[in-house]
């Protein structure tokens, strides 16, 4: 079985995709609302972060593991035992992968990179925090 979960993981080009759609579908419009909202400043700056991170572990739970790039490039996340996500996983997988990336100054980054790209499973550092793998979209 562990096999063809393999099989199915997706590597860097994908996920590198799903997030670059997400940011210019979601990431600039909340930029811009946040310039009208609060001008050019560190509330806008933290405006913009606090609604991004509420998208990533939000629409991840209700949408079985998909947000909007991710939908387009045919990814979603599911968790080890094959479900969606729940909040916890997204909690673990946004907020707490995030911190280390944070933490180590970007260097857990860099090695989670190298991670999807070398690992036969594609899983990246946050991935295993959360006890998640980047599968392609069956549905």
């Amino acid at each position: 079985m562990k096999g063809n979960k393999i099989m199915y993981t997706v590597g860097f080009w994908r996920r590198l995709g799903a997030v670059l759609l997400d940011g210019l579908i979601i990431g600039v419009p909340l930029s811009i609302l946040s310039v009208i909202l609060f001008g050019s400043n560190d509330d806008q700056d933290w405006f913009t972060r606090s609604l991004d991170v509420v998208y990533e572990i939000v629409v991840p739970v209700f949408w079985a593991g998909r947000t909007i790039g991710k939908r387009f490039v045919g990814v979603r996340i599911r968790r080890l035992d094959g479900e969606p996500p729940g909040f916890g996983t997204m909690i673990l997988r946004v907020i707490v992968g995030g911190l280390i990336y944070a933490v180590t100054f970007g260097v857990a980054l860099i090695i989670s990179v190298i991670m999807v790209v070398v690992r036969e499973d594609n899983r990246s550092i946050h991935d295993f925090i959360a006890g998640t793998e980047v599968v392609r979209d069956e549905a």
